[in-house]
């Protein structure tokens, strides 16, 4: 039986998770693959720390040219994270005529147009299943199952710690800061949560995702993000009297040659399909013009979900080798020469529904201030919630949800209505995702 080798460059808990799922999944993965896949060398800057897993010491180096220029190492798995170094070691790989795994989503956000391009020069192979999603096969998806496909839209929940905190919030009545703190002890959101909870790490996804779906370069910086931090108790409590749940989604919708992409929290119907995806899941809602409907679900992160990921793409890669093809399924599920820049939609052209919450002096002819300011721009009301002041000094809470109205109208007249001197403090606004308010 023929042995395939693989250099892993990063011993941590992911590392460790895919040296643990190929030694004791190692029979099934031989009855599958018809080779064996045999990690020769493993670099990390740490290889005194015991791991999960025992390995032997031969097997540890602190030197990646271990890896990179070992003429008998087919692939490399690149598990360092970050982009400076993973940078250097995949592109160094590569032009070794060596091919990647890699669940860096940072680094392909950012870099993968030149890694990409550089890959399809050298004729080697990048498997990246495991940068978006963790274990559910949303890239695979993409690439080759939906590949006959138009990709209408993409609804997704992309970061388990976002949607750990929301579902605490929601099902435990905590405030953002307690939610956030259990995420922490739990493990799932890092001592600084930045890239999490203001949603850089889904803009990375999503950016990965925008170009599996359309065949499109995209900039990071193009594409319109919020995170969580600012959702309060109050906001979750009356998105649940009017019928919602708040989810940080990453939205994707072809508007003609136009796509739509935008991250930020949304207000979903109880009964949409995502509002049932709780705790540290991820799920993945697309809709392809022939397929229709299609809807993943899974771990999003975490050791082994993870390593089930970057073993898949070991498999898929060693599959080729065996074959002796490569690019039997284009890198980015387009061929690299029919890749162009993305056209997005500006965030001021967006339309979609609203929910606002604004906090006012109760007194007559409020609402009928704020109405009137909306009307003027072209904002219809769906619904109101007017709560009575439960002290004489207090402002009450006005809650206000609208039919489909422009963003760029929605931030004039809560400019407008922001100067009130009836309205305290800045609007809170949360944008709904609704199909029932046409």
């Amino acid at each position: 039986m023929k042995d395939i080798s693989v250099g892993l460059i990063g011993f941590g808990t992911i590392g460790t998770g895919v040296v643990k799922l190929l030694r004791e999944n190692e029979e099934l993965i031989q009855k599958r693959l018809g080779a064996r896949l045999v990690i020769k060398k493993i670099a990390d800057v740490d290889i005194k720390t015991p791991r999960q897993v025992p390995v032997e010491r031969e097997q540890l180096t602190t030197d990646v040219d271990d890896i990179l220029t070992d003429p008998d190492i087919s692939i490399v798995v690149e598990l360092v994270g970050g982009c400076t170094h993973a940078k250097t070691f995949v592109l160094e790989a590569i032009r070794n005529g060596k091919h990647v795994v890699t669940a860096n989503k940072a680094l392909l956000a950012n870099y993968g147009d030149e890694i990409f391009s550089v890959a399809e020069d050298q004729k080697v192979n990048i498997g990246f299943e495991a940068s978006v999603g963790g274990t559910i096969p949303i890239i695979k998806t993409l690439k080759e199952s939906l590949a006959g496909n138009n990709i209408e839209s993409v609804f997704g929940i992309m970061n388990g710690t976002c949607n750990y905190i929301l579902t605490s919030m929601t099902k435990d009545g905590k405030d953002f800061n307690s939610a956030l703190k259990d995420a922490q002890d739990l493990g799932f959101a890092e001592v600084d949560p930045t890239y999490d909870i203001e949603a850089v790490d889904t803009a990375h996804k999503l950016a990965i995702t925008l170009s599996l779906s359309y065949g499109k370069r995209v900039s990071l910086d193009d594409i319109y993000r919020e995170g969580i931090s600012e959702i309060s108790q109050q906001d979750i409590e009356f998105a649940g009297e009017l019928g919602y749940t708040i989810k940080l989604l990453a939205i994707a919708i072809r508007r003609g040659e136009v796509i739509e992409a935008r991250i930020h929290p949304t207000m979903i119907p109880f009964d949409h399909i995502l509002a049932s995806v709780n705790g540290n899941f991820n799920a993945f809602h697309l809709i392809g013009d022939a397929s229709g409907s299609v809807f993943l679900y899974g771990q999003g992160a975490g050791m082994m979900p993870t390593a089930s990921a970057v073993v898949g793409d070991l498999m898929d890669i060693s599959r080729d080798i065996m074959a002796g093809a490569w690019r039997r399924v284009p890198l980015r599920s387009y061929r690299e020469n029919q890749i162009e820049d993305i056209d997005l939609l500006g965030m001021d052209d967006v339309a979609t529904n609203y929910y606002f919450r604004f906090s006012a002096v109760d007194r007559p002819g409020v609402l009928s201030a704020i109405s009137g300011i909306l009307g003027s721009h072209n904002i219809s009301i769906s619904s109101v919630i007017q709560k009575e002041r439960k002290l004489d000094r207090d402002a009450v809470p006005i809650v206000v949800t609208t039919y489909k109205a422009r963003e760029k109208d929605v931030q004039m007249a809560l400019e407008e209505i922001d100067r009130l001197d009836i309205v305290f403090g800045k609007t809170t606004l949360i944008r709904i995702e609704d199909d029932r308010l046409r």
